[in-house]
Formats: C-alpha cells, sequence, structure tokens
C-alpha cells in the first residue's frame, strides 16, 4: 500500500477497509486507491478544516462534568467505512427483523403479557424493571410500533461476524452526525466520493416526518407534528434542532404546549393549534407531571390524559426503555423465536446476566476477563472493561457486583473491527461499531449506513461520545 495507507497496521483485527489481514475485499479497491494518491499532510490539513468548519456550523454536543458543560464537537474522522450491498442486505434484514421483536415485545408486556406467562422472558425482570410504564397497559398504538425511531448498536468480531451489542429503544441519538458526516464529505472530499455508488441518507429528515404523519390520530387536513426538547441544556440539543428543520416542524419546549379537553395544543401568536404527533426527546419521567415526576417543569401537564385518549401520538411510545435494558437484551434471540418463529439474523453478544446466581459466580470468577455493565445506563458510563481495568478498578467492579447483582450483566470481550483512522497525524487501526437507525410506522424503513463510531484512544473499545471517541461516514455502496 502508498499514500496515506501506507504504514498502516491492522495487527490481527478484521479490517473493514482491509478485510482479514492479507486479503482485501474487492468492494473497498476503489476508495483503497484513492487513498493511495493522497498525502498524509494534505490529509491532516483537510481533516482540520473540516473539523472547524463542524464547530462552526454548531454540530456539537455537550459533554457534562461536576462543574461545568461543555460544548464540543464530535470529532469527525475523514477516512470512511465502507459496507458491502451483500453485508448491508444482512445488516437490514437484521435490524428489521430485531425491531419487528422488540415491537411484538412491548406489546405484550402492555397486553396480554404471553411471554411472561410463558416463562420466555423471567416476569420480575420485566414488571420489576424501573422503565416498565403500569400506565401504558391497555393503551393503543398505531400500527403496534411502539419503537418509532430505534437504534440497533452492531459489532463485527475478529472472524468478520456482525452481532448486535444492545438495543436503543428510548430516544437514540446521533442520526444527526450520519447526515452531516456525509455533507461534509461531499463538500470536502469529492475526489474520494465522486463516481462511487453511495447509497444516500439525505431523505431521512423526510421519512421521519412521514412516520410521525402515520402515527398521527384520525384529523381534518395534515397532521401537525412538532419535535419536543427539553432545550438548550439538553446534551443533544443540537441534534434537535437539526432534526425539526429536517423535518419541516416547529421546536419546542414544554411550556409551549398545553392540554384542553384531553387535546394537545400548541401556543403560537396566532392562539392555539392543535398538535397530533409528537417526537419526544424527553425521558418518561418527565414526560407528565400528573403521572410521572411531579417536580418537572420541562413536560406537559395533562400530556398522558390526552395519550392515553388517542388524541395524540408520542415516539417513541412511552414505557420503551424495557426494551433496551441490558439484562432483558440477554432474551432477545429467544424472542425472535418466539413471536417471529425465526432464528436471530443479528445474533447476540454472549451474555451473562448476574441477577442469576451462576452468572453472578462466573463474571466474578472471569472479572479480568469480561466487559461489565451496568443494565440502565447509556453513553458507556459505568462499563468495566475487564482485559483493560486496573487492580483498583477491578476490586471496585467486584464489590459492586456483589452489593446489587441484579443491575449488571457481564459479556465476553469482543475483538472489535478496526478502520484506519487519522488520529495525531498518522494513520492507525482504531476499534469501531456501527448503529443504523430504523423507523417505524406502518412498516420499518433503515437508513442506509448509520453512525459508525470509533474509539480514538488507542487499544480503546469504548466508543461513546462521552468517553472520547468519534465518528465516521459510513458508504454503503449501491
Amino acid at each position: 500500500m502508498t499514500g496515506v495507507l501506507e504504514h498502516y497496521d491492522q495487527a490481527a483485527f478484521f479490517c473493514e477497509m482491509l478485510g482479514r489481514s492479507g486479503n482485501p475485499p474487492d468492494y473497498t479497491g476503489a476508495i483503497r486507491e484513492r487513498l493511495a494518491s493522497l498525502d498524509l499532510a494534505a490529509l491532516q490539513r483537510r481533516s482540520e478544516d473540516a473539523e472547524r468548519e463542524l464547530y462552526n456550523l454548531g454540530i456539537t454536543f455537550t459533554v457534562y462534568s461536576e462543574k461545568d458543560a461543555i460544548d464540543r464537537i464530535l470529532p469527525f474522522d475523514v477516512i470512511p467505512r465502507v459496507l458491502s450491498r451483500d453485508d448491508w442486505a444482512t445488516l437490514e434484514a437484521g435490524v428489521i427483523q430485531r425491531v419487528a421483536t422488540l415491537n411484538l415485545f412491548l406489546a405484550d408486556i402492555y397486553g396480554a403479557q404471553k411471554s411472561l406467562k410463558d416463562g420466555i422472558v423471567p416476569a420480575d425482570l420485566v414488571l420489576g424493571n424501573a422503565n416498565y410504564r403500569p400506565e401504558m397497559i391497555d393503551v393503543p398504538i398505531a400500527h403496534g410500533a411502539y419503537t418509532n425511531i430505534c437504534g440497533i448498536d452492531v459489532v463485527r468480531d475478529d472472524q468478520g461476524k456482525f452481532m448486535v451489542l444492545e438495543d436503543n429503544a428510548r430516544t437514540p441519538s446521533g442520526v444527526s452526525y450520519v447526515l452531516e458526516n456525509r455533507n461534509m464529505m461531499l463538500r470536502a472530499f469529492p475526489d474520494l466520493t465522486s463516481d462511487i455508488s453511495i447509497r444516500p441518507v439525505d431523505d431521512y429528515g423526510p421519512r421521519l416526518h412521514s412516520t410521525m404523519v402515520e402515527i398521527a390520530p384520525p384529523c381534518d387536513g395534515d397532521p401537525q407534528v412538532v419535535l419536543l426538547s427539553p432545550g438548550t441544556y439538553n446534551s443533544a440539543y443540537f441534534e434537535h434542532i437539526f432534526l425539526a428543520r429536517e423535518m419541516g416542524v416547529p421546536l419546542v419546549e414544554g411550556r409551549d404546549l398545553v392540554v384542553e379537553n384531553d387535546r394537545v395544543y400548541m401556543k403560537t401568536t396566532g392562539g392555539l393549534q392543535r398538535v397530533h404527533s409528537i417526537y419526544r426527546r424527553l425521558n418518561d419521567d418527565f414526560l407528565d407531571p400528573e403521572v410521572f415526576r411531579p417536580d418537572s417543569t420541562l413536560g406537559v401537564p395533562g400530556l398522558m390524559r390526552a395519550y392515553r385518549a388517542g388524541h395524540v401520538a408520542l415516539a417513541n411510545a412511552i414505557g420503551t426503555g424495557v426494551a433496551d435494558d441490558k439484562a432483558v437484551y440477554a432474551y432477545m434471540p429467544r424472542l425472535v423465536k418466539y413471536f417471529l418463529g425465526e432464528e436471530p439474523i443479528l445474533p447476540n453478544v454472549e451474555t451473562y446476566i448476574c441477577r442469576e446466581p451462576e452468572a453472578l459466580a462466573y463474571t466474578l470468577a472471569h472479572l479480568e476477563e469480561l466487559v461489565v455493565k451496568p443494565v440502565g445506563e447509556a453513553g458507556g458510563y459505568g462499563i468495566t472493561v475487564g482485559p483493560k481495568a486496573t487492580k483498583e478498578e477491578l476490586e471496585r467492579c467486584r464489590a459492586l457486583l456483589i452489593e446489587d447483582p441484579a443491575n449488571y450483566i457481564s459479556q465476553p470481550t469482543i475483538q472489535l473491527s478496526v478502520c484506519p483512522t487519522l488520529v495525531e497525524g498518522a494513520v492507525e487501526a482504531r476499534h469501531v461499531d456501527l448503529r443504523p437507525f430504523a423507523l417505524t410506522g406502518k412498516s420499518t424503513w433503515v437508513l442506509p449506513g448509520g453512525l459508525t463510531r470509533v474509539a480514538l484512544r488507542r487499544g480503546s473499545l469504548v466508543v461513546n461520545s462521552s468517553q472520547g471517541g468519534g465518528s465516521k461516514d459510513t458508504w454503503v455502496l449501491g
């Protein structure tokens, strides 16, 4: 190899650009040729220009510390992740199957609860879950679509096999970076993208709006859709603005909405305007102080009354957090077979549920080999990566497991695939995952590609932006 890949070393990992060592796939040939013609110093300058433009455009997220809230860009790596048509066909079918199962499971636990009575999932794991909402029992949901916007986190192991790492069925974030990364690549690197057939991603906003219209209650004329945000201090506020603009709908906060006669209205300069469908980026607890947290000033009093009456749609439905609980995740292969009668297209990573005595004993005995995760956390917080943890970190993790085993799962350490990544003036192998986004109304559509997150620290397996990760443009070849 020459150019920017001349000194690249994938080590023993499966590489998204080069495949297994010494056997590069044909479908990355065109991009490899173009990278071979690029000078590393020039690539570095163009990368810096791209990141500066992202900052100037306000494409940021917020990192919270004990003292400060710091806005920063999500680091953008200019070397794309490339997926073949065959790989995408597998991923797309697997995500659609997964989302169908999640929706059937949610409809069941808020309805007949057959999967609990049949012992497919332990009843106490669901009914005792902090995200289970008894208020949702027998609430009708349009098209049975509880999780209208879903992000499925997928990894590839050292054999090139795709596996689901976790499900995000509440309020998955990051799709704005998918769209902006593509826009940046088209503007800043036309020499890399020209004449390569790459599936487009720019129709996500209209498709999201169509999904919100599909789930809206019947009305005269066009349903009014809004995006409900917690406000400017939320870490994903940029994305809220971005998606409202992409859909062409108002961005509102709780104080902008009011419920009268079990119907939701938006306050406007011309008076109250009926709202039919709400894409909410607000957690259940804060949605309605009449039902959930009474101290919430972010939600809308009476919203649950309007929702139960069928006069407004919410995406995602209340109570979907049960489905992205990391302990429930372990039962997803069984649920696929139970509800669909099919084998999972995308298997789970092997998972030990520490609430079970045998799994806890195995985890404690093999702590230095496993990744331990709290079941309710997101963003990479609270994770202990055994092979990379210090003795003190392992002992702290051991104490937490013994104190509250039901709060944890453990998984073997997967040797995640790598991608060539520009880091401090050199191109090195960095681990990546992938979050495809699925929209579900009458049917399910999957955005081609998704968010490739990259662990920028050498050797790190944690790709989350809150833990120092970045992102790449994801190309699905046409």
